[in-house]
């Protein structure tokens, strides 16, 4: 059987395991080992499961996924993040969308506290959502503002999504964050600006606050201004070490995880419950994403040793004639219909053997693409009509806001989102400079 119908036939199986409800890891892992036995039976394909497992286990910096994820659970649980909104409602509350702009400023710290979209969700519609709509905010452009903020929780660092394209891809986790923080940032402002463009042209969208709601003690606001800060202290405090040089990546990661618990006695909210809330939520997504992890590795042996990525590449390139820009705007079209049904780490493991080999045959960085990649998710995320913001968003919105107001509400963000990814292909530099510039000093 020729080696493009092995590999067509690798993904068909693994996406019907998928819609039969089958979990992410265990369809394509399953996949992986029995095409591996099938191809080269008992000598060579119980070594490509074994082999993937043996690579995970050595993979060093995979010590950073449990670090950061516990340090966002501690920020989460011992209510840090009330903090944060707090300082915003009363410091940006005076300007014309102020609270909305705060939201985003809220998302941005959030996802550099924790590395997932989720946990931005969650904060951002259990805290903000019913301020903004108590304080007269228009309901869809709030809408939006959440989802469009908690979608940075995978592209501003530390990002576990780009932690998990690294292993894949076998590029180095700094590089990749370091690569998310210029884009990250530019998208945060082009929402804000977005933000305030909208409320300068309708007031009714982003009312100001009443004078009684501002009428806060200089001391209270100063107060507030230090509980807010504290997040970003601990951010610092983590990262600048790494970025001088002075520790390396997981020493990093341990920083950060200890400032969060230090910070969270100090404050005395590191109660029993919060400690083992935080260690039972960082095992279990942990403990997800090394199964996945490995799921992907074996996936990604058999296809090398099929040889499938030259076969594929012969065919865009020398057979259908395709430009290598041309075959990578058809990979992000791809990325935006998968984000239709499933999540970026089920989307990143299913095509990663295909699409990241691919990417570096036909000359691309893969730090660049490891970008790319991340905002084109985002951007599936919140794609009608089954993105995966969507449902999430609809799950915790309050029964004023219909599926119909959330569709709505994300239209102008998406749009956004793909001037941010169009700005991103057309100037690489915007992705790569900063680790350029850290690396070479």
């Amino acid at each position: 059987m020729p080696y493009e119908m092995i590999a067509t036939l690798m993904f068909a199986t693994m996406m019907l395991m998928l819609l039969t409800g089958q979990r992410v890891f265990g369809a394509i892992g399953f996949v992986a080992v029995m095409a591996a036995l099938l191809l080269w039976g008992d000598k060579g394909g119980y070594d490509i499961g074994f082999s993937a497992a043996m690579k995970l286990m050595k993979w060093y910096p995979l010590l950073t996924l449990p670090m950061f994820i516990f340090m966002g659970y501690v920020l989460s649980e011992s209510r840090i993040a009330d903090d944060l909104y707090k300082m915003f409602h009363v410091w940006m509350g005076g300007v014309r969308g102020g609270l909305a702009i705060g939201t985003i400023g809220l998302m941005v710290l959030i996802s550099a506290m924790n590395g997932l979209s989720v946990a931005g969700m969650a904060i951002g519609s259990t805290i903000a959502l019913p301020e903004l709509l108590k304080r007269g905010y228009d309901k869809r452009m709030v809408t939006g503002v959440i989802q469009a903020g908690s979608s940075l929780g995978i592209l501003v660092p530390p990002s576990v999504v780009l932690v998990l394209y690294a292993m894949i891809a076998r590029q180095p986790v700094g590089q990749l964050w370091l690569a998310g923080v210029v884009p990250g940032l530019m998208m945060a402002a082009m929402f804000i600006a977005y933000i305030v463009i909208r409320c300068w042209k309708n007031p009714a969208l982003g009312p100001v606050l009443s004078v009684e709601d501002r009428d806060i003690p200089r001391a209270e606001k100063l107060r507030l201004l230090r509980a807010g800060i504290l997040p970003l202290v601990i951010f610092a405090v983590m990262m600048v070490p790494f970025v001088n040089g002075w520790t390396s990546l997981v020493e990093s990661s341990a920083i950060g995880a200890g400032a969060a618990f230090f910070a969270a006695v100090l404050k005395g909210r590191m109660t029993k419950e919060v400690f083992e809330n935080s260690v039972r939520n960082t095992l279990g997504i942990t403990c997800m994403f090394m199964w996945i992890i490995l799921a992907a590795l074996a996936f990604g042996a058999v296809f090398d040793g099929l040889g499938a990525v030259k076969a594929i590449e012969g065919l865009f390139t020398d057979q259908l004639h395709l430009s290598p820009w041309t075959i990578l705007i058809l990979m992000q079209l791809s990325f935006i219909l998968m984000g239709t049904f499933l999540d970026d780490t089920a989307m990143l493991v299913i095509v990663a053997p295909l699409y990241v080999p691919l990417v570096g045959e036909l000359g691309f960085d893969l730090i660049w693409y490891g970008i790319l990649y991340t905002i084109t998710t985002q951007i599936a995320y919140m794609t009608p009509p089954f993105g995966y913001n969507l449902f999430l968003m609809r799950a915790m919105a309050p029964p004023e806001i219909t599926l119909r107001d959330i569709y709505a509400s994300i239209t102008p963000f998406v749009l956004v989102m793909v001037l941010a990814l169009v700005l991103v292909m057309v100037f690489p530099q915007i992705a790569t400079w900063l680790p350029d510039y850290v690396y070479d000093k």
